[in-house]
């Protein structure tokens, strides 16, 4: 057997978002990868909502596109709407979002994975770990077969153990009508690491075809130049795009869904397991906020031709007939019919304390944990690991150096750090307020914080290197007209009264007068002949000139929170790994020595941000190196 099959570099176990992500990026790099997955027919199986992006999420998509990962492209690819969310607030709280094709989205990555060299596939279920003296060797299936390589990633998504609960009726499964898997989580257990138990749930499934729409507020898509990836320019790929929906819940259906209580598991004792509390279930909010006469729905189609439509903010374990009941008494839904109800789920993770900043597990050598094994929930930041794990499994392979994200460079910095530093009390969601430096960490700038990175590492190629660099150029060189053309008032003052802003009385700089809030890059296009020519001239796209107006207008924040971060580096730069057995170290505080000595920190940083160490035990350790 030996003969018949090849030993790899990497094998990734799972291919939902993260091991997509993964083991592209292995094989992309050169390592000879093995991906297995339980149905090749539900690669990148969109098993929630059928969007991707969102506040914070559309971030760590743009970054995962800059650094060379592929959600971004396979995104536009199946886009059939996008938005830009939080256009009213400044650019740094903007976070694109994208409704998708589900089925298409997981065609363009199966097409994707299949195209790309050095990578195979194998559908089967991993059913055990092959270890000998501390490190992976493989790994063992449910067919008997072991699939040897020296390093093991694991993105084993919902389906360790996976329940499922609808009402009183529980059967096992990783999604709806998907086998469970069994094995990996007890020979992690014996093997020394910490297991929980996580919950979370998906809404019911409409048939549109039962929807009176009429009373539904639609909801276009923005329409403008914004899309997900750096090298694609554009979302509009020749799909129909679809409009979402906007309804309410009532009293009436508040009364229904309450009569289902009684049998909910999440009220009942059935589940006893951690759930999120940013996205709860429609019970959930009922119980926790009772005062509240009305609840706001979003109906998403699941595709460009399907009448299947997703009812975001209606994710239930209630028994099927109440959910049913409550839909038909919401305006719109009288007549509804449904495809499957909502259901709860739960499954194992391990805590992400037990990874380093690789997320190579502490234990066991060359293993590797990424997405909602982790205690993490959604698809980007599932992605977003599994892209960091591929690449640090296949440096770790060349003998290499890590490739760790700061915490101010980006969204998956903070992401992985909050993770194996802080540990995980609910599944883990990121939200741009996780992020102290998140002026500098935009979804606009994503490519010029990260895109030199990856081409370094050999994920960028050179085409996507050379779109940045051409941009980068081009964008510099607007500032520069910007900062160094003078204004005359005749051809400004027209433009300046009609905005209810001073005019000028002579010439002026055109930064100075894009520096008012008031005023626009793009009006002023409009305005100035010669910003309209020098644009034109250089072929200047939509994204490069929001790139130099965000770069001029924000400037005085920008530099500021750079000059803060700059400040934290240094402690970042303290290493402490391997350093201290904290255990001895006396003037530390008893909870700071046990989650001193529980998580290792790589540097003094990481620690200050472990619950638990005082500024005080951070002194002392100061001190102890000499600082």
């Amino acid at each position: 057997m030996t003969d018949l099959l090849p030993e790899y570099d990497v094998i990734v176990v799972g291919a939902g978002h993260a091991g997509c992500e993964a083991a592209c990026a292995a094989a992309h790099l050169g390592s000879q990868t093995l991906l297995i997955t339980l149905d090749m027919n539900k690669i990148a199986q969109m098993s929630c909502n059928p969007a991707i992006g969102g506040i914070a999420k559309g971030q760590i998509v743009r970054e995962i596109d800059a650094l060379g990962g592929m959600t971004g492209i396979v995104t536009d690819r199946s886009s059939i709407q996008f938005r830009m969310l939080n256009l009213s607030k400044g650019p740094a709280m903007w976070s694109p979002r994208s409704q998708c094709d589900r089925m298409k989205f997981s065609e363009h990555w199966r097409r994707i994975l299949e195209q790309t060299e050095h990578l195979d596939l194998w559908q089967d279920d991993v059913t055990g770990l092959l270890v000998d003296g501390g490190e992976i060797r493989g790994v063992r299936t449910a067919m008997g077969i072991c699939f040897y390589s020296r390093k093991v990633i694991l993105t084993n998504g919902t389906f360790l153990n996976g329940l499922i609960h609808i009402g009183r009726v529980s059967f096992e499964g990783g999604r709806i009508s998907e086998p469970a898997s069994h094995g990996l989580t007890k020979q992690l257990v014996d093997l020394g690491f910490e297991s929980g138990r996580m919950k979370t749930g998906t809404p019911v499934r409409i048939d549109g075809r039962t929807v009176d729409f009429s009373k539904l507020a639609k909801q276009e898509d923005s329409d403008d130049f914004h899309c997900f990836s750096f090298i694609d320019f554009d979302y509009r790929n020749g799909l129909t795009h679809r409009p979402c929906y906007l309804a309410y819940t009532n009293e009436k259906v508040h009364e229904v869904l309450r009569e289902g209580f009684a049998d909910s598991p999440l009220f009942n004792g059935t589940i006893q397991s951690i759930g999120p509390r940013y996205c709860p279930s429609i019970e959930t909010k009922l119980d926790t906020f009772a005062d509240k006469t009305s609840h706001h729905l979003f109906l998403e189609p699941e595709g460009e031709t399907t009448t299947e439509f997703y009812l975001n903010g209606f994710s239930s374990s209630l028994p099927w007939d109440i959910q049913l009941r409550a839909l038909r008494l919401i305006e719109g839904f009288e007549h509804v019919k449904i495809f499957r109800p909502g259901y709860a789920i739960e499954y194992d993770f391990f805590q992400p304390t037990q990874l380093y900043h690789t997320l190579e597990t502490k234990l066991i050598k060359g293993l590797y944990f990424a997405g909602q094994i982790n205690g993490t929930t959604g698809y980007e930041e599932a992605a977003a690991q599994g892209l960091m794990a591929g690449i640090n499994a296949h440096l770790a392979l060349q003998g290499k150096p890590e490739f760790i994200l700061r915490r101010d460079e980006a969204y998956i910095g903070v992401l992985i750090d909050d993770l194996v530093t802080k540990g995980v009390d609910e599944p883990y969601r990121m939200f741009t307020s996780r992020a102290e430096y998140r002026i500098l960490l935009r979804q606009d700038n994503a490519d010029t914080r990260l895109t030199p990175k990856g081409f370094e590492l050999g994920l960028v190629s050179q085409e996507r290197y050379d779109i940045y660099l051409d941009k980068l150029e081009k964008r510099d060189a607007l500032i520069t007209f910007i900062r160094n053309y003078s204004v005359k008032p005749d051809e400004i003052n027209e433009y300046l009264l009609a905005l209810n802003t001073a005019p000028i009385k002579q010439g002026l700089k055109l930064v100075d007068i894009l520096s008012r809030p008031q005023v626009n890059l793009v009006d002023l296009i409009g305005t100035i002949p010669s910003l309209k020519i020098f644009i034109e001239d250089n072929k200047m796209r939509m994204e490069i000139i929001e790139a130099a107006e965000i770069s001029i207008k924000y400037a005085g924040y920008i530099d500021r929170e750079k000059m803060l971060a700059d400040k934290m580096l240094r402690l970042e730069e303290l290493v402490i790994a391997g350093k201290f057995d904290y255990e001895k170290l006396t003037n530390l505080s008893i909870e700071a020595r046990q989650k001193l000595s529980k998580i290792q920190p790589r540097t003094i940083g990481q620690a200050s941000r472990i619950s638990g160490v005082s500024p005080a035990d951070i002194n002392v350790l100061l001190v102890l190196m000499g600082r």
